[in-house]
C-alpha cells in the first residue's frame, strides 16, 4: 500500500493589524547614541547654572572673600607682609565664605530630593553612580575656580598695593591652589553628606557641626589633662586653623597646611564612597 503524501504546508497567516502598525512605525531621523559621562556632565552643568541658589550663593561667596580681603588690604601696610604671603587678606573672607560653598554643595544634591526632580534625573540616567559623579565633578570645578580666582585676585591687589622693599618675598602661589582646594573639598564633602542624608536642613546642620564644633571643643578638652592631646590635635586640624596653616598665618616656618589638606582629602573620599554605596542601595 502506497503511503499517503504528507499534507501541504499551510499558507502563512496574513499579518495582523498590530504587526502592520509596528512595521510602519515612525523611525526618528535623529541618531540614537548611548549615554555616557559627558551627557551627565552637560546635564548637571545646565542644572547648576540655571538655578538661582547657585548665582546667589556664589555671589555672596565672592563678595565675602574679595570684599573682606580688599578691606584688609586697605588697612595694612607693606611691612605687614614681611613674614606672610600677600594672599593672607583672603583668609579672613574664606572663614565666612566657606559656609557658602558648604551650603551650595548640599543643595546640589539634596534640593532634587526635596522637589522630587531626582526621579526624573534617574529616569533619564538610570546609572545613578554616573549622576553623582557628574554632580561632584561639576561642583568641584565651579567651586575651585571661584575660590582660587578670588584668592588670586586678593593676592594680586595686595601685591600691587604693598609690594616693595619693606614687604617680604614669600611665595604665595601655593596658597592660591591649596586654599582653593581646601574650601572646594569642604563643598564636595557637603555634597556627599547631602546625598547620604537627602535633607537640606539636616545636611547643612551636620556640616556646620563638622566645621564649628572642632573649633570650639578644644577649649573644653583642654580643661582635663587626659583630653588635652585630643584637644590639641582637634585645634590643629579644624577647618579654620587648617586654612590658617595653608595661608601661613604664623610665618614661613610654620606648617604649610599639607597634613590638614591630606586629612580632608581622606575624609572627603570616604564620604563620597559612602554616598555612592548608599545611592545604589536605596530607593528614590
Amino acid at each position: 500500500m502506497v503511503p499517503a503524501p504528507p499534507p501541504a504546508p499551510a499558507a502563512p497567516a496574513p499579518p495582523s493589524a498590530w504587526q502592520q502598525a509596528m512595521n510602519s512605525a515612525y523611525t526618528s531621523p535623529i541618531p540614537v547614541k548611548k549615554t555616557n559621562l559627558g551627557h551627565a556632565l552637560a546635564s548637571e552643568w545646565t542644572k547648576i547654572k540655571s538655578v538661582r541658589s547657585t548665582v546667589w550663593t556664589l555671589s555672596i561667596f565672592l563678595v565675602l572673600v574679595i570684599g573682606i580681603g580688599l578691606l584688609a588690604v586697605a588697612n595694612t601696610q607693606a611691612d605687614d607682609y614681611r613674614d606672610v604671603p600677600f594672599t593672607v587678606p583672603a583668609f579672613f573672607g574664606l572663614m565666612l565664605g566657606q559656609i557658602c560653598l558648604i551650603t551650595l554643595g548640599v543643595l546640589v544634591t539634596s534640593s532634587e530630593y526635596g522637589t522630587g526632580m531626582i526621579r526624573t534625573t534617574f529616569t533619564a540616567s538610570p546609572q545613578r553612580h554616573r549622576v553623582l559623579a557628574a554632580k561632584a565633578l561639576i561642583f568641584f570645578v565651579v567651586a575651585f575656580i571661584a575660590s582660587a580666582g578670588s584668592i588670586l585676585l586678593v593676592g594680586l591687589m595686595a601685591s600691587g598695593a604693598h609690594s616693595g622693599p619693606e614687604a617680604g618675598d614669600i611665595g604665595w602661589g601655593g596658597t592660591v591652589l591649596k586654599g582653593g582646594l581646601y574650601v572646594s573639598l569642604l563643598g564636595v564633602l557637603a555634597l556627599a553628606v547631602g546625598s547620604m542624608l537627602r535633607h537640606s536642613a539636616g545636611a547643612i546642620t551636620t556640616m556646620l557641626g563638622v566645621v564649628l564644633v572642632p573649633a570650639i571643643l578644644p577649649g573644653f578638652l583642654g580643661i582635663w589633662e587626659s583630653t588635652q592631646k585630643l584637644g590639641e590635635k582637634m585645634a590643629d586640624y579644624n577647618a579654620i586653623n587648617s586654612l590658617a596653616a595653608v595661608f601661613q598665618i604664623d610665618g614661613p616656618d610654620s606648617s604649610s597646611g599639607t597634613s590638614q589638606l591630606v586629612l580632608l582629602i581622606v575624609v572627603t573620599a570616604a564620604a563620597v564612597v559612602g554616598a555612592f554605596a548608599l545611592l545604589e542601595k536605596r530607593d528614590v
